[in-house]
């Protein structure tokens, strides 16, 4: 059975009981590891349970790149995000894309952009026949055009960024529309009085004339008479008025009714299983696609200095553990070193595949934990500074494989191996990234865990399917009082669309961006969409899933530990009170100190998790 969300992967009643466990403040559940005894007494996996392979969706058919790609019609100055990104900073390389495929997004981007771009052109266009055929009446409408245009913007920066004068918006949106209503009263007169009133009055006085008198007798007076003023050029052009706002209310919202097209047609769940249908072509994308194909799913991380994580959201509580290795009594330690440390957790998460017996096969094949999805991988992370073009750098399943057989071990700086766990929950709208480096040095163990969380896609986003159906099923008045209403901003709307869009192709052509150095990348798309804030069920998922994760780690080093002939039990002890945000101490005896002055804290989106110090015997 598919679930509601088109995913391909079944949803059930069972799907309501996963995730009910993790480290909300309100909320403390410890995450439990079924065990049976060994002969080390470390205690390994339950075994004899068939991990059943069940991948998740492949990143091109995940309903959060779906989403991605309707978000790029809703939202203009996304979309220009994102074609300056993947498509204008050619020298940049692209930031992993989990979940999703960049490419798509792309490709909807610049047709969103084509499309909008026309659209402009269309508007612009029936302003310049206003001008043509009542030059006077437009003239006077680029006033209140402007002061609308003026409060909507602040009122987009106030929802974006929380800055943004309420009052000054009310004023500027008050003034345009006293205006627009003094010009709309003088076309219904005008129109209803007839030729001959509109005749006699053109040949009394002009536009010009008045504005030039007014503001030569009484300048502060005259910001008075404004509305007044837009009632006799109302009055001036009665029908061509109606006839010019008709065709401009026409293209506004046949505009609206094609993006509602595109995103239930082109963008439904079934049409975007094909990423043939994608629209976008040309030899510039041609390249685009292949510098992105190349590095967003790879196993070679390029990275900027600055933000070596881009694309694996926020991070969420990373820790980091040094313990001296000493020699376990009874035993010969071994040398022990990094890949064998790795190779002894890797089993250990990929266990958490596996689902619990449920009594018969068919029950336990119906599992909808998303533990069952684990992706599991090693990467380099590379810094692109130094590095020959984006183009030019072998990214090869065999140059993965070098750069891994020299990394895992020399502990760098710049050049760094992770074992990288991903799961994808919520159709891959939530997406935990857990990071894990070992590295011995000295006779000291260090072990660093960089857990990274991916919130939702915007709320906007997720309810575009709900946008599109409810205009393409409104009634034709709804939709043109949607077109009406935004008509006077609709000039510098155009205006605005059509010089962004110039932008992109300005800066290709004079920024020099193809012959520059390599970088990293700026932003991550899928960063850039996604909220600020989840809810309290997915907040419960990304704290089981990290637990989870964390807790078979320690138990594949402590293994491979006791396997070498180590200690173990300071190191476990020490791992679980440092992942919880904790401090270990190892003896107080003859010590005076003091705990407090800091403490550990995360925040995804609103959840923040702060936790004193605790201790450990």
């Amino acid at each position: 059975m598919s679930g509601p969300t088109g995913s391909g992967r079944p949803e059930g009643p069972g799907a309501a009981h996963r995730g009910l466990f993790g480290a909300n403040p309100s909320v403390m559940s410890p995450t439990v590891v079924l065990r049976c005894p060994s002969a080390h007494g470390q205690g390994e996996p339950v075994t004899g349970v068939d991990a059943s392979e069940r991948g998740p969706v492949h990143p091109s058919l995940s309903e959060a790149g779906r989403l991605l790609c309707a978000g790029t019609y809703l939202d203009a100055a996304y979309r220009d995000r994102v074609i300056e990104e993947l498509y204008v900073h050619e020298e940049r390389f692209v930031a992993p894309s989990y979940g999703f495929d960049a490419v798509r997004v792309l490709a909807h981007a610049l047709q969103a952009r084509r499309a909008e771009a026309a659209w402009a052109a269309g508007v612009a266009a029936v302003w310049a026949l206003g001008l043509v055929l009542a030059q006077a009446l437009l003239l006077f409408l680029l006033l209140p055009a402007a002061l609308l245009g003026g409060a909507g913007r602040i009122a987009r920066r106030r929802d974006r960024t929380g800055r943004g004068s309420r009052l000054l918006e009310l004023l500027l949106r008050a003034s345009g529309w006293v205006l627009l209503l003094g010009a709309g009263l003088g076309v219904l007169q005008g129109t209803l009085e007839g030729t001959t009133h509109v005749a006699a009055a053109r040949d009394g006085i002009t536009l010009l004339d008045v504005l030039t008198r007014g503001l030569e007798q009484e300048p502060l007076g005259f910001l008075v008479r404004l509305p007044v003023l837009g009632h006799s050029a109302g009055l001036l052009y009665g029908w061509t008025a109606l006839i010019v706002f008709g065709l401009l209310v026409l293209v506004l919202g046949f505009q609206r009714g094609h993006f509602a097209h595109v995103i239930k047609n082109s963008l439904n769940r079934a049409r975007y299983a094909d990423p043939a249908a994608d629209p976008a072509s040309g030899a510039r994308f041609a390249r685009a696609r292949e510098r992105i194909a190349r590095t967003q799913h790879g196993g070679l991380v390029l990275y900027g200095v600055n933000d070596p994580f881009c694309g694996a959201g926020r991070p969420h509580r990373p820790w980091q553990l040094s313990v001296e290795l000493r020699p376990r009594e009874g035993a010969v330690p071994e040398p022990l070193d990094n890949a064998r440390i790795v190779e002894r957790v890797r089993p250990r998460l990929e266990a958490l595949r596996a689902p619990s017996p449920h009594g018969s096969p068919e029950a336990r094949e119906a599992v909808l934990d998303r533990l069952r999805e684990l992706v599991l991988d090693e990467c380099v992370f590379l810094p692109a500074d130094g590095l020959p073009g984006a183009h030019a750098l072998d990214l090869s399943d065999r140059a993965l494989a070098e750069h891994r057989e020299g990394a895992v071990e020399e502990g760098g700086e710049r050049r760094r191996h992770f074992l990288r766990v991903r799961v994808g929950g919520w159709d891959e709208n939530l997406v935990v990234t857990v990071f894990v480096r070992v590295h011995t040095q000295g006779g000291m163990l260090m072990l660093e865990v960089a857990p990274h969380v991916l919130l939702p896609v915007r709320q906007d986003f997720q309810e575009a399917d709900d946008i599109a159906q409810r205009h393409l099923r409104n009634t034709f008045f709804a939709k043109a009082v949607w077109a009406v209403r935004r008509a006077p901003r609709s000039l510098g709307t155009a205006v605005s669309t059509l010089s962004g869009g110039g932008r992109g192709p300005w800066q290709i052509a004079t920024a020099g961006h193809g012959g520059a150095l390599p970088a990293g990348p700026a932003v991550s798309v899928r960063e850039l969409a996604a909220r600020a804030d989840a809810s309290l069920f997915q907040l419960m998922d990304v704290d089981r899933y990290v637990k989870t994760v964390q807790d078979r780690i320690v138990a594949g080093v402590t293994l491979a530990l006791h396997e070498a002939g180590w200690h173990t039990e300071e190191f476990a002890e020490r791992a679980v009170t440092v992942a919880e945000g904790g401090v270990y101490i190892r003896s107080v005896d003859h010590s005076a100190f003091s705990v407090g002055g800091s403490g550990h804290s995360n925040q995804s989106g609103t959840h923040r998790t702060d936790r004193g110090n605790g201790d450990g015997a």
